[in-house]
């Protein structure tokens, strides 16, 4: 801290006070912590400030009272994001107890402090930003509260290919010689094309309808984006194949097709088997991104090398090898556009090509199209650990101290909270190590139903016994506590398992976090004063849909 906030913080000393006050519930020093998980998060210790003099403004300038103002403003929203996180962290806690009234207090106060901030604060948009982010980390919570204990908690998709391809779209003439220009100056390992079935696929995406689609999958892209290039450049297939994906499933990992194609690349079962993504009773390749995507290069890579051609080759990914020699022997143009005026392939195939097409250009000419602003999704990052032995997803939350949600949204192929032995799994980055360290501390035999449990403010073994429906002299013999109990901080093995019971409790915190999530979203579409009149009536929907 510089001198200059050092004493600008002595001079609002009273206001900033005020503030604080009315954040949320202090944490208490942290007294023990199992060394195999991180510690228990402290508040941080703020140096006191230094004696002033009597002088102290004798040789003060007045043009510096600007940057006094700036420095002000600045300093509160620092602040309003730190007191946030704080209400954030103490309504996690207050979750992993089971306090989920608590807790959608706290999650409440962290959004109220971000959605209540003047307009024109400086910062605004690192305000926004924090906003959106912890915007995504409670609907992690909301999603687990969704999920609760279900052995079968996977939810598909619907495909957006699904519909798209049996549709007519017009042609917008004006298109013409702006695409035709943009073809021509875009450099692309995939050959483009500006013909009328391409252009009216162009219109399409640039309609409400249609670019709503499209912005969702480009979004969504940003998780996998690095890794499918990546993948895709050490196959040897063109870097622009990555959009058949968008145009498969928006890069939804748990997207089906009516046909029973899964994944993000879309894969029947038996295709998949034959790329080597198995299937199990408790995983499927097919929905791992990673996986799958390896899979599919393979594939096209193949299909290239059958037919010498990538719109052909694209084609026979959505209809099959089979289908596209039997055009190409009957015709005798092995040519997409050929097979495509002569009717020669399944009218959802000749859609097929050109829309890849139209995402492709666009996405290469962003600025043309108003897609140079998208706001991506970070990309996933994780460790790799692979587990000895089978494992509930949920000791592996709490041993990470992440949602579950999160620990799904990095494996998708499992199908069930379990985690096979063997089975490699990825965990949040910088968390591999805490977890193969808090396993080694739980025999093989129990990581299917112990769990671990972080103890909060005002816990005694009484209410922790309670919560995992268990007994305290058996939560006490494990963890070889004395008589004065469990302190705040400490990290017990609990010698039980879940109880999807404890779902139940949770179903008013997913609705009304859900509408929250909503409001945040709602609320950053709207600006200037027409924004406060915007979250007073999400909040009234939300108060009625609670009520």
């Amino acid at each position: 801290m510089t001198n200059r906030h050092r004493t600008l913080a002595l001079c609002s000393a009273v206001p900033l006070l005020a503030i604080v006050s009315t954040g949320c519930m202090a944490s208490r020093p942290q007294q023990f912590a199992n060394s195999f998980l991180p510690a228990t998060p402290t508040p941080a210790t703020v140096p006191a400030p230094p004696r002033l003099g009597p002088d102290l403004y004798t040789n003060e300038k007045p043009h510096d009272l600007n940057s006094v103002v700036a420095v002000t403003e600045q300093s509160d929203a620092e602040q309003r994001m730190r007191r946030a996180d704080e209400c954030f962290q103490a309504g996690k806690r207050l979750y992993q107890q089971g306090d989920w009234a608590g807790a959608r207090v706290q999650f409440d106060r962290a959004m109220d402090l971000l959605l209540n901030a003047p307009l024109d604060m400086p910062e605004r948009q690192k305000l926004e930003r924090k906003l959106d982010t912890l915007a995504e980390s409670i609907s992690r919570y909301d999603l687990d509260a969704q999920a609760g204990g279900s052995e079968e908690s996977v939810v598909y998709e619907k495909s957006p290919l699904d519909g798209m391809l049996e549709m007519t779209f017009p042609t917008d003439p004006r298109l013409k010689p702006k695409v035709g220009e943009e073809v021509q100056g875009t450099i692309s390992q995939l050959p483009l094309e500006a013909n009328d079935a391409v252009l009216s696929y162009i219109h399409y995406f640039s309609t409400e309808r249609g670019r709503r689609t499209l912005l969702a999958g480009l979004r969504r892209s940003g998780r996998y984006r690095d890794m499918v290039r990546r993948i895709l450049d050490e196959e040897g297939v063109p870097q622009e194949l990555m959009y058949l994906a968008q145009a498969e499933s928006g890069f939804i990992p748990y997207a089906m097709s009516n046909k029973k194609a899964t994944g993000m690349w879309q894969f029947v079962q038996w295709r998949g088997q034959q790329y080597g993504l198995g299937q199990t009773a408790w995983s499927d390749d097919r929905l791992d991104p990673e996986k799958a995507t390896r899979a599919a290069a393979r594939h096209l890579r193949d299909l290239y090398n059958s037919f010498g051609d990538w719109y052909l080759a694209m084609a026979a990914y959505n209809c099959g090898p089979g289908r596209i020699e039997k055009a190409v022997e009957r015709t005798g143009y092995a040519d997409f556009w050929e097979l495509r005026a002569r009717h020669a392939l399944p009218h959802e195939t000749e859609n097929y090509v050109p829309l890849i097409l139209a995402i492709t250009i666009m996405a290469k000419n962003p600025k043309d199209y108003g897609l140079d602003d998208i706001d991506a999704d970070r990309p996933l990052e994780y460790d790799t650990v692979t587990m000895s032995a089978p494992t509930s997803l949920w000791l592996i939350a709490d041993a990470t101290d992440y949602p579950l949600s999160e620990i799904r949204e990095l494996n998708p192929a499992l199908l069930k909270p379990v985690v096979p032995a063997g089975y490699q799994l990825r965990v949040p980055r910088g968390t591999g190590t805490a977890l193969m360290a808090a396993l080694t501390r739980i025999p093989d035999e129990n990581r299917l139903s112990w769990r671990l449990h972080r103890v909060t403010e005002g816990e005694n073994l009484a209410v922790i016994a309670h919560q995992y429906q268990t007994a305290p002299t058996a939560i006490a013999a494990i963890n070889k506590l004395t008589s004065t109990g469990p302190a705040y901080g400490d990290v017990l093995l609990i010698p039980a398992a879940y109880h999807a019971s404890r779902a139940a409790s949770k179903s008013a915190l997913h609705r009304h976090q859900r509408a929250r999530v909503a409001e945040a979203s709602a609320s950053r579409r709207i600006v200037n004063g027409r924004r406060r009149a915007s979250v007073r009536l999400v909040r009234t929907a939300v108060r009625k849909a609670d009520g």
